[in-house]
């Protein structure tokens, strides 16, 4: 395959601008960010009182770490539109991620936010190699997740022709795959697997597909996740980073020339690394949790979000901006399944809301194949008839997919039949996926 290495004429001016300029634009940037926040989010504005500070203080970068982080926590005790910094009658759009129980994390974005938007998925798709007139299949989902739209207009951006497939329908995937001849596909990696397991079962080869790069995001993947796609598709794979609270796909992403980790579009997303415990922050290099401050959103601004990822901040190669390293793990219980965020204690509450059940429940994660799977395991009460679980597990069943997004297969037990601590905190996640 051909990597297509861009030339100095293909990137925008910030992509090769020295580190004194990039940073000068940072902190113009951030000062207008802090500012607006301040004065148009009664959050920002109680947090940065109750801390001491005020946008005036941020006399150099580094001041940055006076100013109070924002959490997930706080997304969802502003929802729906306490987060906004413009009146709702001025917004273009609004997206929501998967958060507890009737209450997603809520997001909005202004004409100049997704134009915004629409550049850096643009400038990542041409990182992957992208170019004018290529065709793109795009298998992320549509809807209030942010991968599909945002993947759309950025490929629309760049000047490629798009194919909005979004997710499910692998046989027809593979049909459009083959008769469209798409040369992008951006897709979770665990799909593209599915993708590919699709191809052999009609008795063809995913190597003799159109396909050129495979722009992949959503969820964690590894280097030897990376090498079995491009061998068994023949292709080059790329990792896109972003999360719904700070923009959607496209806060990072890695050149194809170097896959060395993803760039972080720095002129538009300022990147800290903290130590998860203290809050401190840490120096480039050091491993912690990766915390984005906003520089350029209208609707939404976000200062210091605690993304949860661990990870590193890397020094640039292919570009002036620094990369992150894959992501390690989480700070907090936090499970992703095939790309959908899921919480333990979204679960239950849904468990707690049964009246025949006792409460006590167990995840289990598993893979089948190359896809994630949920059991959920929970327990009748003493006084409620066996014959009543298989009813109650539909019912619980239903109500996880409907709510939460995630397919589940619920399992109802007898009466004491899950396991029960006896110091500490219960068991409630069984992830067997690393085994």
């Amino acid at each position: 395959m051909t990597v297509k290495v861009p030339r100095p004429g293909d990137l925008e001016p910030i992509e090769t601008a020295s580190r004194d300029e990039l940073q000068a634009l940072q902190l113009e940037r951030l000062r207008w960010s802090l500012q607006h926040a301040y004065d148009n989010v009664p959050h920002y504005k109680a947090a940065f009182d109750a801390k001491g500070v005020h946008p005036s203080d941020l006399k150099q970068l580094s001041d940055l770490s006076k100013f109070p982080f924002t959490t997930k926590h706080d997304l969802r005790a502003n929802y729906p539109f306490g987060m906004f910094a413009m009146p709702r009658e001025k917004l273009a759009r609004i997206h929501a991620s998967s958060g507890t129980t009737g209450k997603p994390t809520v997001v909005g974005y202004t004409l100049k936010d997704i134009d915004n938007w629409a550049n850096l998925v643009a400038r990542s798709i041409r990182a992957a190699g992208g170019r004018a007139g290529d065709l793109v299949h795009v298998a992320y989902g549509y809807g209030l997740f942010t991968g599909g739209l945002g993947a759309h207009y950025g490929a629309e951006r760049l000047g490629c022709t798009v194919i909005p497939m979004s997710g499910g329908q692998t046989e027809k995937q593979v049909q459009l795959i083959t008769d469209f001849k798409p040369d992008i596909i951006m897709v979770t990696p665990s799909y593209m697997q599915v993708l590919i397991e699709e191809f052999a079962r009609q008795g063809l080869d995913a190597r003799e597909s159109s396909l050129k790069v495979g722009i992949f995001g959503a969820e964690p993947w590894t280097e030897a996740m990376r090498k079995g796609i491009e061998a068994a598709a023949g292709i080059d794979a790329v990792d896109i980073y972003g999360l719904s609270e700070v923009m959607g796909p496209g806060v990072a992403s890695e050149c194809v020339e170097s896959k060395d980790g993803p760039t972080i579009w720095e002129d538009h997303f300022y990147p800290e690394i903290i130590d998860p415990d203290t809050g401190e922050v840490l120096p480039d290099g050091s491993e912690g949790e990766l915390v984005f401050t906003s520089l350029s959103k209208e609707a939404m601004p976000v200062i210091r979000y605690r993304t949860r990822d661990l990870t590193r901040l890397l020094p640039p190669t292919s570009r002036s901006m620094r990369r992150m390293g894959k992501i390690v793990g989480r700070s907090d219980d936090m499970l992703i399944i095939r790309g959908v965020n899921l919480f333990p204690t979204q679960i239950e509450e849904l468990v707690l809301q049964e009246a025949q059940l006792s409460g006590q429940y167990q995840l289990v994660v598993s893979r089948s194949g190359n896809l994630d799977e949920v059991v959920v395991r929970c327990e009748v009460k003493h006084d409620v008839e066996s014959s009543a679980a298989a009813g109650i597990a539909k019912h619980l069943q239903h109500r996880i997919k409907t709510l939460i997004g995630v397919s589940t297969r619920v399992e109802i037990g007898a009466p004491d039949s899950i396991e029960r601590t006896q110091v500490g905190k219960a068991r409630r996640v069984l992830d067997l996926r690393q085994k």
